[in-house]
């Protein structure tokens, strides 16, 4: 009898268990620190509206790091890479909740969207790379668990966090679980490295780094001053003009920063479309519904988290039957039900009343279940056919729509709710523009490949 030798851990493993851990991080993150911005000002001193630089310095500083991502991890390799941005925001929320003042929380604050930037597109490129199409769909629990549930269950913990202990805790929960990955990443993760002698296109960056970081400022702005502020309009003119000239020379060179030309494939120029029109709507009403419950319906923030809660639950009951449905109905009729249903729980938040605890959560769960099918499925239909050379490259045009589809949903739900002025109908209105882009999403989904096995994987882009 032969005694097998001691099995060494799956690297397939390894690689769940830090997209988990970063992802689940990075997404919870940015929804505790909504929560906690007043009491950070009022510990600091400082007016409500100073505060959102720590915001702000995240977002800009995210943007502008997500372009460098792919060559980053092309040229040193994804596991050093995503080391390396990982311990960044590790390090960085250490900081976060050792500062002393508003100036160093938002220097904490910038570094952390330095190392988010970096790190979320190379998590997914270390993911896809190391599963095939085929395998994709039973990574829908894996999938769902940090892109979506994280922000559901930030308003949650954030508010506990606040309201029986400090803001601090907020960031120092990053602490533990971040190290423990960092160690277990640092074992366990294989190196792969695209092409050690890959050039830099610093044109590509010095366009796309200001572009994003504008248009990312701009919708923030519109967010926390309403869309008459001059700052909206002048910077996000200018990041628009550094996009359009960047879409020119990208195109041009033959060796891009950001590859556009994976646009040119059907499934990912329409999964991540789709993608972008899910998550605005989703971020949209996640801010929207929560001020609507608190200032208008007169619900208490500890009743705001709770009603919000069942979201996440909806999500992870659609993460453990989407192998079933993408098998029984296929990419097209799963990602345009699920849509459907999504724009029709936003509009549903406009029925809730004062004291329809039961209801809202209701919604909410319905909210989550739809949105968790949908943008699983869809991260499974946009990369079925991006060969393993594309997968970084492609990852990070992916989080960059995402990015900028979230901030855009908040945006837009900033701007309805300051254009129509105080009053439960503004909200309303906010709901339903949601709603449409869900439905834009419903309709942009009838023309998603209806294939049920993924397709072999092709290179969509070369060198």
């Amino acid at each position: 009898m032969v005694v097998p030798a001691k099995r060494r851990a799956d690297p397939r493993s390894a690689v769940c268990v830090c997209y988990v851990a970063a992802m689940f991080m990075n997404g919870m993150d940015a929804t505790i620190v909504t929560v906690a911005l007043p009491a950070i000002g009022a510990e600091f001193g400082v007016p409500p509206s100073a505060t959102s630089a720590v915001n702000v310095g995240y977002l800009v500083s995210l943007a502008a790091c997500i372009p460098i991502s792919g060559w980053l991890g092309d040229r040193f390799g994804t596991k050093r890479v995503f080391l390396g941005a990982f311990g960044l925001f590790v390090l960085a929320s250490a900081l976060c909740g050792l500062a002393a003042d508003l100036a160093q929380l938002t220097l904490a604050r910038v570094l952390q969207g330095v190392g988010g930037g970096v790190m979320s597109p190379v998590a997914l490129t270390m993911l896809f790379r190391a599963y095939p199409p085929q395998e994709r769909i039973r990574l829908t629990r894996v999938l769902v668990l940090p892109t979506a549930v994280a922000p559901a269950l930030g308003p949650v913990l954030g508010g506990f966090l606040v309201e029986h202990l400090t803001w601090r805790w907020g960031f120092s929960v990053n602490l533990p679980v971040g190290v423990t990955a960092l160690l277990f990443g640092a074992l366990l993760l294989a190196e792969h490295v695209e092409s050690r002698g890959k050039p830099f296109d610093l044109l590509g960056f010095a366009l796309a780094a200001p572009g994003l970081g504008l248009v990312m400022y701009a919708l923030e702005a519109v967010a926390q001053t309403g869309p008459a502020s001059p700052h909206c309009w002048a910077s996000g003119a200018a990041g628009l003009g550094c996009l359009a000239a960047l879409v020119r020379t990208q195109l041009r060179s033959a060796q891009p920063m950001l590859e556009l030309r994976l646009f040119g494939d059907p499934e990912f120029r329409r999964g991540s479309l789709i993608l972008f029109t899910c998550v605005a709507g989703f971020l949209g009403t996640l801010y929207g519904f929560t001020l609507m419950f608190q200032s208008e319906l007169g619900a208490s923030a500890w009743e705001t988290g709770l009603v919000t809660l069942p979201k996440a639950f909806g999500l992870m009951i659609a993460s453990q039957l989407l192998a079933w449905a993408h098998r029984t109905l296929g990419p097209r009729v799963l990602v345009a039900t699920a849509m459907l249903g999504a724009a029709t729980s936003f509009a549903l938040m406009n029925a809730i009343g004062p004291g329809d605890l039961w209801l809202a959560a209701g919604v909410q769960l319905a909210s989550g279940f739809f949105v968790g099918a949908a943008s699983a499925e869809l991260q499974v239909v946009a990369f079925a056919t991006i060969g393993s050379a594309a997968t970084g490259a492609a990852a990070t045009l992916f989080n960059v729509q995402r990015q900028v589809g979230s901030a855009l949903g908040v945006a837009i739900t900033a701007g309805v709710l300051a254009g129509l002025g105080p009053g439960l109908g503004a909200y309303h209105a906010a709901m339903l523009v949601s709603a449409g882009f869900a439905l834009v999403g419903a309709v942009l989904a009838l023309r998603v490949g209806d294939s049920r096995v993924p397709a072999r994987q092709t290179a969509v882009a070369r060198g």
